[in-house]
């Protein structure tokens, strides 16, 4: 290693150094207006307009008359609601943007259709579920969202149905209309004294902990990047997981629908709540296991009108149990529902369509922005590398820890100015972000989105000696001021630090702490620390292959025959529980952890 440089990060946007291009379909006696767009050598655009003609937007579900009358200042809007699948793909190719709401599927069929001309994607609110983003970056799309003008009433949402199932709101109206006169059925209990879980403490989660602490509550909440800064200086203490579960007399659910929350509510969950929880829903369908929730309400194990929902796995629902059962509380998806949140969603769709139609780049930007094939070629199984390695960090964090600080190191023989890092620590943010939150990070909003949730990111190169032909030797994460689900892979000072190098075109990992390891980061990964001893290998390797779980790669790492290794163990198949308990139980294994890639 010849030499080293450090560095924060800027985590600002800068529209200059990437643009959104989108071209117009001229007929031959159009006049063209090129404007070039300054930006980084390597990622030249420009923008082609038809002089007097202009784009066509497509709106496909009502929208705000505020956002509909600024789209119509720059462009020629086509108001279209209610399109079947084939009417929409049908009228795509005559369309430079769309724009959606949660009922309109943009499927590959969609992007396929539009044959090119679709250049951007508007989802007029936070959740893009019914967008289908490899196929839009596949086709050079670019899907924006609204993600903050709907905060404010998704929260008061929250609130309402807090409260009205604490007092037996909709069941007393709904048995008074039928005749009948039921005071003492309908005993509600109070909110002041009561301990609220709000599990997400995003935007609305905060909001709600706001107005939930105004009502007397004691408020705790659950986030693996809540800053605990932040959540004291409203006066929420963060929480684990389960202390979370286990402490509420109400469950307020923030949480985006990711691998990692889906149906993270179930039986399990549900055994640890107490006696007479009450849980509302105004996030995704899918963070709570419908089925397992009738079994609850039916099994008594949450009190009367225990449970308020917004949302659902199906929507709209059908032959629910759920919905048709009498403790539950149900609404039609009403969380962003009220006028000034539509008319506030309205604008800013709007401007985010009209800006990436003017090569601008949208900081609610939700899919990878089109980026020179030389570049990409030459970084790909970097990028690959980059993303791994930040998952993998991730998920050594402890429950409960904030990720505030993250220093990334890069070795390489290249120099400062012929390597672009900007791409590799998107990909970076975006597997540390991604796996426990619904933000979709790209080389676009990677900065912006690091700078909202406090998680600073510097960057360190270590210059080698020797040729520079490839761009890097390694990667290295790691995470401070953080506890560790897994000791061994802190480092020497304290930080959770993993690396990583690409061979053969697949990226390895390489560093678990201060241990040498080398496993393909392909599948899953388990890793043991263990006293170093004969026969561990195999004892390992039969409970996965008596569990029917292939192993890919192995690898062992120590610090001096006989004393402590850590055994890194690539895995195609996910083990089950009782795998995972029998590999913990082997008297040599000290610890070990199982990480998703």
């Amino acid at each position: 290693m010849a030499a080293s440089a450090s560095s924060a990060i800027n985590l600002s946007i800068k529209p200059s150094h990437t643009s959104l291009s989108w071209k117009t379909h001229l007929s031959s006696t159009s006049a063209l207006a090129v404007s070039p767009l300054s930006g980084h050598r390597h990622y030249p655009r420009f923008v082609i307009y038809a002089v007097g003609d202009k784009p066509t937007v497509l709106v496909a579900e009502k929208l705000g008359e505020a956002g509909v009358n600024l789209l119509k200042e720059f462009a020629d809007v086509d108001c279209s609601y209610n399109l079947t699948p084939e009417e929409l793909c049908n009228k795509i190719s005559l369309c430079d943007a769309l724009i959606v709401r949660s009922g309109t599927k943009v499927s590959r069929e969609v992007f396929e259709s539009s044959g090119g001309r679709l250049k951007v994607v508007g989802r007029a609110g936070v959740g893009i579920d019914n967008v289908d983003l490899a196929a839009a970056t596949e086709h050079g799309c670019l899907v924006v969202n609204a993600p903050t003008a709907n905060t404010v009433a998704a929260a008061e949402h929250g609130i309402s149905l807090l409260t009205a199932m604490a007092r037996n709101v909709a069941q007393a109206d709904a048995s008074v209309k039928a005749g009948k006169w039921l005071r003492n059925k309908y005993v509600g209990v109070s909110l002041v004294g009561k301990t609220l879980a709000v599990m997400g403490f995003g935007k609305v989660g905060s909001e709600v902990a706001r107005r939930a602490k105004g009502l007397g509550m004691h408020v705790i909440a659950h986030d693996p990047y809540a800053p605990a800064d932040r959540a004291r200086a409203i006066g929420v203490e963060l929480v684990s997981f389960d202390k979370a579960i286990a402490s509420a007399d109400f469950i307020s659910l923030h949480m985006p629908l990711t691998p990692a929350t889906n149906k993270v509510l179930n039986d399990e969950t549900f055994a640890k709540m107490k006696k007479g929880v009450r849980i509302v829903n105004v996030a995704r369908g899918g963070v709570i296991d419908e089925d397992a929730l009738v079994r609850a309400l039916d099994a008594g194990i949450v009190a009367q009108l225990q449970a308020a929902l917004d949302v659902f796995t199906v929507e709209p629902p059908k032959d629910s149990k759920l919905v048709q059962h009498e403790n539950v509380t149900a609404t039609p998806h009403l969380g962003a529902s009220t006028m000034e949140a539509q008319e506030g969603v309205a604008i800013e769709i709007a401007e985010a369509v009209v800006g990436a139609l003017n090569g601008e780049l949208a900081a609610t930007a939700v899919n990878a922005p089109m980026v020179p094939a030389e570049v990409l070629s030459e970084l790909k199984p970097f990028v690959a590398l980059a993303e791994k390695l930040g998952r993998l960090a991730v998920q050594l964090v402890a429950g409960g820890s904030g990720v505030k600080s993250v220093k990334v190191t890069y070795g390489s023989a290249r120099g400062p100015d012929d390597l672009d890092t900007r791409l590799l620590r998107a990909m970076i943010t975006k597997g540390l972000i991604e796996p426990i939150s619904s933000s979709f990070v790209n080389l676009v909003n990677a900065d912006f989105t690091a700078k909202q949730r406090g998680l600073r990111i510097a960057e360190q190169r270590s210059l080698l000696n020797g040729s520079p032909e490839s761009p890097l030797e390694f990667i290295q994460v790691q995470i401070s001021s953080v506890e560790s689900k897994f000791a061994s892979a802190l480092s020497d000072s304290g930080e959770i630090r993993v690396e990583g190098r690409v061979k053969d075109g697949i990226p390895h990992l390489t560093k678990v702490g201060s241990f040498e390891v080398d496993v393909s980061l392909e599948g899953s990964i388990i890793l043991c620390r263990q006293v170093d001893q004969p026969g561990m290998i195999g004892k390992v390797g039969s409970i996965l292959s008596e569990g029917n779980v292939n192993v890919s790669f192995m690898s062992v790492g120590r610090v001096a025959p006989r004393k402590h290794a850590v055994m890194a163990i690539g895995v195609d198949d996910q083990p089950s529980n009782e795998i995972l308990k029998r590999i913990g139980e082997i008297p040599a294994v000290e610890e070990f952890v199982y990480l998703k890639i």
